[in-house]
């Protein structure tokens, strides 16, 4: 096994997309899934709060963290296995989730590319249960390999002990994602040979007749996904973000038909359970915070459900945003939004 390296007082700016500043108490940089017992069995670990830190893409540093960050970094990828219907590859739960779809891809196994250019890692992607133009991570989700942190045992999860939600996971629903209770190693995903192409969401059909692409294949589709998340949403690396702020809301019907009357291009989604999902970028849009700013933050002005750091911004600037988006959209709509990322 290969030393932990452990950094104390350890700057996070440059670890979460957001670029906030703050420090952890200790960071260790975990390569190999047999370090996570070896912390355990370590005494000056024993009563130290802990927290995952996967691509720091979906995480709001408010303060400090006076504890152990684990900063996962296991990599590795490979195909585990295979049957008449399908593909199972594996990968480690530090692995760049965009790099791993394109390898995905490149290797001919298919299923993934919705999922494109979408930040953060493998390990993170279940937690989420990250999604896309027409496509959830559960959907293409096998098992995955986590390290009981009590115990120092490896689990094994099945997608039905994942509890997948819209957006959410067992990992979320039992706080593990946060007490750093179950950490994830690998995950191993499942990729359909029976392949059907996803083209129907949002603006997928109009990006491929531009490129006068009737039948596309995954890499097309890929491309396709990769071109309009370039045009709408900015490059963290150029302007700190993290990503989709908001969940979608999720409403009742007869709540969706009395917005849908008073609001007829609002946008919105029929669930399978009876209920409407909303899109919580227009209802943003519509409350007057696309382009936006509140001190060093705003809401993007291509994309309003995206927050950006304009500049030497803290987790307070964040929470003062958040909490003024979600005011107005609860004033003029009645809906209440939930911000995707954790705060720490």
């Amino acid at each position: 096994m290969t030393a932990i390296t452990l950094t104390n007082n350890a700057d996070l700016t440059a670890l979460n997309t957001l670029a906030l500043p703050a420090r952890a108490a200790h960071l260790a940089r975990i390569t190999e899934a047999a370090q996570l017992p070896a912390l355990i069995a370590d005494p000056r670990w024993h009563d130290t709060p802990r927290f995952v830190l996967g691509g720091g893409s979906n995480l709001v540093l408010c303060s400090d963290f006076d504890g152990l960050m684990l900063q996962m970094a296991i990599g590795g990828r490979e195909l585990a296995g295979e049957d008449g219907d399908a593909w199972y590859v594996r990968a480690g739960a530090g692995e760049n989730w965009h790099d791993f779809v394109g390898w995905t891809l490149a290797q001919g196994w298919p299923g993934l590319e919705n999922l494109s250019l979408i930040p953060g890692t493998v390990g993170a992607a279940p937690i989420q249960n990250i999604g896309a133009y027409g496509l959830e991570v559960a959907e293409r989700f096998h098992s995955l390999e986590a390290c009981d942190m009590r115990s120092g045992e490896t689990v094994r999860f099945e997608r039905s002990a994942c509890r997948f939600g819209y957006r959410d996971s067992v990992f979320k629903q039992e706080g593990w994602h946060r007490e750093g209770r179950f950490v994830i190693s690998a995950v191993t995903f499942r990729l359909p040979k029976c392949w059907q192409a996803l083209t129907r969401y949002a603006d997928i059909p109009a990006e491929l007749d531009a490129r006068g692409i009737a039948t596309p294949d995954a890499r097309q589709i890929a491309d396709a996904i990769i071109a309009i998340r370039q045009r709408k949403l900015p490059d963290p690396a150029l302007i700190p973000n993290a990503g989709s702020f908001f969940h979608n809301p999720v409403v009742d019907a007869a709540s969706a038909e009395r917005l849908a009357a008073a609001n007829p291009t609002l946008p919105r989604y029929a669930q399978p359970d009876g209920r409407v999902k909303l899109a919580a970028g227009w209802l943003i849009e519509q409350a007057g915070w696309k382009g936006k700013d509140l001190g060093p933050v705003g809401m993007f002005e291509k994309q309003a459900l995206v927050l950006v750091n304009r500049g030497y911004a803290c987790g307070a600037d964040v929470l003062a945003l958040a909490e003024a988006v979600q005011a107005d959209v609860r004033q003029q709509f009645g809906v209440e939004l939930r911000p995707e990322p954790v705060f720490l």
